[in-house]
């Protein structure tokens, strides 16, 4: 928890959600969910946005294989502050066919950056890995290659490859080292 803060006024709250799901088809749905809000009025163009009413309200549902290959997309904007923001909904449908894993946030910016996207969108879908992670079963281990260690080791403090952790939860891959030569890559 953090420290008791001096005092302040609150001025816009983001809240995103994330969660995953279990299709009964074998696919899994990660579902994204954005919402700003201010406590006071908050004008845009010719809007007047009530204190709490949301003026970003934006919902994206990636449909995924277990190999993280994008199936479906779908985006829903039920607040937004101007009347061209909906249009970047048709250019999502460009991730189709690409794979969340390594890249995935130069994927996006290909395909969705600058002015061909939204920036809300994209911090979602930035963050949506995560949430196919923590959800699909293997998605972070080599199932194909035991001999490779999982995913997400050296990618953090607590995974570094010389740390306890990795020692205790995955003795075989402590202190271990690519031994692939970048050059035959």
């Amino acid at each position: 928890m953090l420290s008791t803060p001096a005092a302040r006024a609150l001025l816009h709250t983001r809240q995103t959600t994330f969660e995953g799901f279990a299709r009964e088809d074998g696919l899994w749905d990660i579902e994204g969910h954005l919402r700003d809000t201010k406590p006071r009025p908050f004008i845009t163009g010719s809007r007047t946005w009530a204190p709490g009413e949301p003026f970003h309200d934006m919902w994206v549902r990636l449909t995924v294989t277990q190999a993280l290959e994008i199936k479906a997309i779908e985006v829903s904007m039920d607040s937004h502050p101007h009347p061209e923001c909906s249009q970047v909904i048709p250019p999502m449908d460009a991730l189709i066919g690409a794979r969340i894993g390594k890249g995935w946030r130069k994927i996006i910016n290909e395909h969705l950056g600058g002015i061909k996207g939204c920036t809300h969108l994209r911090e979602l879908l930035a963050n949506m890995a995560t949430a196919a992670f923590q959800s699909i079963p293997g998605t972070l281990s080599n199932p194909n290659n035991p001999e490779q260690p999982p995913l997400y080791l050296g990618t953090c403090k607590s995974w570094d490859f010389d740390g306890p952790v990795v020692m205790r939860v995955y003795p075989q891959f402590y202190q271990w080292k690519n031994t692939v030569s970048s050059e035959s890559t």
